[in-house]
């Protein structure tokens, strides 16, 4: 027994010191944004569109990378979460649109992605699918609740090598790379209506309003695991070096991120599209409709990258609208927290992972649920962004900290893409 403990004890020391250990917020909010409503929406990008998609990843990795950066950046210069300094900048109105806003795009997307990973996951155990959605809510809840963060969150991180699944998938097909460069750089698709959906939908699940939360709020907790580290307003001497860490680390998350979507939009493209398969309806259908396009081991791959990045998705999801609304009516909060500690942070994880096990009795198709709350998020991300922009501008908020005017300008571009999508969807043709 002694020996078994012993040997435990040296794997996870060994997990414990490696370097993807030592990868910070960046790195799971990157794959948490890559979960299974991004999936989807990238799926229905490339099935419906082909390679016209394309060009939505090399122009959404700088957007994105400053949007996540500037979170990252207000959590540790301030030592509080994005929504305490939305609390503290401006009148209660704007908190409360804020949160609610969230918690409903957060809600609808927690529903639609375990419903995901239930029917993903009977496609590949054969176990009947709605037993598969409990089993991922009791599990995801089980891991929230009753590990410790500084644990849990090494789990996810090995978690994150999902992704390489969808990049693994492209050598089970013909690549033809010189028509992916052009249609990357110089794409043909007709900017109508239904493009603009699309557009807004890809961008929605890839510059969503709950990583916003959850990167400040997780800079906050790793200064508050172990040994309490003062915020950067307070330890001025310590910016330089926790400032670079937080541009590498959300910089090379996001890549990761980005590289990723654009390869499960070519993947559909090559596979779904160039069968005349343009509409996705479930994703067992996303994933079923690679088997005889490009073989037993795409599917594999293809329905385990949902299961995983789900498993680091969701979590997310679900803390990201917990630590906002406890930041909001002041309750104590943390991962690291016993649940006696922090009882309505807990309660608000609860509540929104078990809305998941709604959408399965509903009629309402996963599939078309997981594009349309990435919709949603598009939609909801424009006013917080502008928010986002103007708390990280504030001297007043960060002092001597404010971003760069070309992180500032990124910020601003991503806010009017966005804008002018979510407004060309509403327009009819």
């Amino acid at each position: 027994m002694g020996h078994s403990q012993n040997r435990v004890r040296t794997l996870w020391a060994r997990i414990r010191q490696h370097p993807l250990a030592r990868v910070g917020p960046g790195l799971i909010t990157g794959v948490a944004d890559d979960d299974p409503s991004g999936i989807a929406t990238y799926s229905q990008a490339g099935a419906q569109f082909g390679l016209g998609m394309l060009w939505t990843m090399p122009l959404a990795f700088p957007l994105m990378s400053a949007i996540q950066s500037m979170c990252g950046r207000i959590g540790r210069v301030t030592g509080k979460g994005l929504a305490a300094n939305i609390k503290d900048a401006f009148p209660p109105s704007v908190l409360k649109g804020a949160v609610l806003l969230l918690l409903t795009a957060n809600i609808l997307n927690i529903a639609a992605d375990v419903a995901a990973m239930g029917e993903v996951a009977e496609l590949v155990t054969g176990v009947d699918r709605h037993l598969m959605t409990a089993c991922f809510v009791i599990l995801t809840l089980a891991l929230q609740i009753f590990v410790p963060y500084h644990r849990y969150v090494a789990f996810l991180k090995w978690l994150t090598l999902s992704l390489l699944a969808y990049a693994a998938v492209l050598f089970t097909v013909h690549v033809p790379w010189s028509q992916v460069l052009l249609q990357t750089i110089r794409p043909t698709f007709t900017p109508n209506a239904a493009a603009a959906a699309v557009v807004i939908g890809v961008f929605g699940t890839t510059i969503s309003p709950y990583l916003f939360f959850w990167q400040a709020s997780e800079e906050v907790e790793n200064m508050q695991a172990g040994v309490a580290v003062p915020s950067l307003l307070r330890e001025p001497s310590a910016a330089p070096a926790e400032l670079r860490r937080i541009g590498w680390d959300t910089w090379s998350g996001m890549l990761y991120s980005d590289i990723t979507a654009y390869f499960i939009i070519l993947a559909t493209a090559l596979t779904l599209h160039a069968a005349g398969i343009t509409n996705i309806d479930t994703a067992a259908q996303a994933a079923s409709a690679l088997r005889p396009l490009a073989g037993n081991f795409a599917f594999e791959l293809f329905a385990v990258g949902i299961l995983g990045v789900g498993l680091v998705g969701v979590p997310v999801l679900a803390g990201s609208g917990a630590y906002a609304m406890s930041e909001a009516m002041g309750w104590r909060y943390g991962l690291e927290r016993k649940v006696a500690e922090a009882r309505g942070f807990y309660a608000v994880i609860a509540v929104s992972v078990m809305a998941g096990v709604v959408i399965q009795y509903s009629p309402i198709s996963p599939m078309k649920a997981l594009f349309w709350s990435s919709v949603i998020n598009g939609v909801v991300a424009v006013p917080l962004m502008a928010i986002i922009i103007v708390l990280v501008s504030k001297k007043s908020v960060m002092g001597a900290f404010t971003a760069s005017r070309p992180i500032v300008i990124l910020g601003w571009i991503a806010t009017a893409l966005m804008g002018a999508a979510a407004v060309r969807m509403f327009v009819p043709d």
